[in-house]
C-alpha cells in the first residue's frame, strides 16, 4: 500500500507522483521489466501480434481465438476513411510536418463519427476501433499525397502492419518487413503514464470525447523530449555516415557533454526491455534489406556508450534500434513519430476507457511564487 502525503507537495515533472492506478502495463525501471497486463514485453514481441496485444490491453486478458478473430474483423472493417477525409488529405500542404498533419486529420475524423459524443462504454469501444484502424490510412496516404503518388485504399484482407506498408509503398510488403513493423507496433503500444498518455487522461477526465483525448496525446507526442527520439537517432546515423567516423563523432559528443539520442530513459536504469528483441530483429531486417551498415554503426555506438556511460544506467532504449528498423522498411525519417502514434493509440484509448470507468477530474495544484499585495496603478500613472 502506497502512503500518500497528508498535504500538497511540490513535485516538478510529477516523476514521484502516483496520479492513478492501471491494470494495463507494469514498469520496473531498475530491473528493466515491462509487462502488458502481466505478460512480459519480450514474449509478446516474439510470439504475439499487434492485434492480439490490443485485445490484451483493452480487455486486460489474452483473447480466445474466436475473440481475437472478432476484433481483427472489426478493425479491418474500419480501415477506410469517409470520402471527405480523402479530399482533406488532398488539401493538406505537401510540405506540412507529418505530426501536424496527423494531429489535424485525427481531429477531423471526429466530425464524421455520429457517435463522437456518445460516452457509453459500447460507443467508446467502437470509436477506439475506428481510431486504431483509420490512422494508418491517414499516415500512409498523406505520404503518398506529398510525393505526388495516387492514393492506395486499404486492404481488408491484410493485418494492420501489412496493410499500412501496402498503402505506403503501393505494393505488398515482404513477410519480414510486415513482421518487423508488427513487432514495433507491439513494443510501442503502451508504457504507463508517459507524457502523451497522461495528457490524454487529463482531457478525457473532463468528460470530453475520445477524439479530443487522442488529438491531445498526438500533440504531446510531437515534442522531441517524448516522441522524436528515433528521428534524432536516424539523423545521428546520417551525420556519422560511415563506420570509420563512429568513434570520433560519438566521443566528440561525449566530450562536449551532448546528449546521444536513443540512450537513457526517464524510467529505465537497466537495458530497455523493449530493445532486447528489437536489436536482434533489427539486425536480421538490416541484412535482408541491404542496410547492414546502419546496424553495424548502431552496434559500434552502443559499444562505445556502454564503456563510457553504461555503468550509470545510460543504455539503449527502444528508439535506438527502432530507428534502424523503420528506415529498413522504407519509412522516411519524419514518419517515425507518426508510426509511434499509430501504435500508441492502443494504449491511449485503453487508458482513457479505464479512466472513464472510475473517473475523477485531473486537476493538480501549483505552488504560487509571485508577489502579494501589489497596488493597482491606473494606466496613465504608470
Amino acid at each position: 500500500m502506497t502512503t500518500m502525503p497528508s498535504g500538497p507537495v511540490l513535485d516538478k515533472g510529477l516523476a514521484n507522483t502516483i496520479a492513478s492506478d492501471s491494470r494495463m502495463s507494469f514498469i520496473d525501471g531498475q530491473q528493466g521489466i515491462l509487462e502488458y497486463v502481466g505478460v512480459d514485453i519480450d514474449s509478446l514481441a516474439r510470439h504475439s501480434t499487434f492485434e492480439e496485444t490490443v485485445f490484451l490491453l483493452w480487455n486486460c486478458r489474452l483473447p480466445k481465438k474466436s475473440e481475437l478473430d472478432g476484433l481483427v474483423a472489426q478493425i479491418r472493417a474500419e480501415y477506410d476513411i469517409p470520402a471527405p477525409m480523402w479530399d482533406l488529405i488532398r488539401a493538406v500542404p505537401k510540405d506540412a510536418v507529418p505530426m501536424h498533419v496527423l494531429r489535424t486529420l485525427v481531429s477531423a475524423l471526429s466530425m464524421f463519427d455520429p457517435e463522437v459524443d456518445d460516452a457509453s462504454p459500447e460507443a467508446n469501444q467502437r470509436k477506439a476501433v475506428r481510431l486504431l484502424a483509420k490512422t494508418p490510412t491517414l499516415i500512409a496516404n498523406f505520404d503518398r499525397h506529398r510525393k505526388g503518388k495516387p492514393f492506395v485504399k486499404p486492404d481488408a484482407s491484410l493485418d494492420m502492419a501489412a496493410n499500412f506498408l501496402k498503402m505506403l509503398n503501393g505494393e505488398p510488403a515482404t513477410a519480414t518487413m510486415a513482421r518487423a513493423l508488427d513487432v514495433c507496433l507491439i513494443l510501442h503500444a503502451d508504457h504507463g503514464f508517459n507524457a502523451s498518455t497522461f495528457a490524454a487522461l487529463v482531457t478525457i477526465s473532463t468528460l470530453s470525447d475520445l477524439y479530443s483525448a487522442i488529438t491531445t496525446a498526438i500533440g504531446t507526442l510531437k515534442g522531441p523530449l517524448h516522441g522524436g527520439a528515433n528521428e534524432a537517432v536516424m539523423h545521428l546515423l546520417d551525420e556519422i555516415g560511415d563506420m570509420s567516423n563512429v568513434e570520433s563523432v560519438i566521443r566528440g559528443r561525449l566530450e562536449r557533454k551532448e546528449k546521444i539520442m536513443g540512450f537513457g530513459h526517464r524510467v529505465y536504469k537497466a537495458y530497455d526491455p523493449r530493445a532486447t528483441y528489437l536489436k536482434t530483429f533489427a539486425k536480421k531486417l538490416a541484412e535482408d534489406t541491404g542496410n547492414l551498415k546502419l546496424y553495424e554503426m548502431s552496434s559500434k555506438i552502443e559499444e562505445i556508450m556502454a564503456a563510457a556511460v553504461g555503468a550509470r544506467g545510460i543504455l539503449p532504449n527502444v528508439d535506438f534500434y527502432s530507428a534502424t528498423t523503420y528506415y529498413s522498411i522504407g519509412l522516411q525519417v519524419d514518419l517515425f513519430t507518426p508510426m509511434f502514434a499509430m501504435s500508441r493509440i492502443a494504449g491511449w484509448v485503453g487508458h482513457c476507457i479505464e479512466q472513464l470507468a472510475d473517473n475523477k477530474l485531473i486537476r493538480p495544484r501549483c505552488e504560487y511564487t509571485g508577489p502579494h499585495g501589489v497596488k493597482y496603478v491606473p494606466i496613465d500613472d504608470r
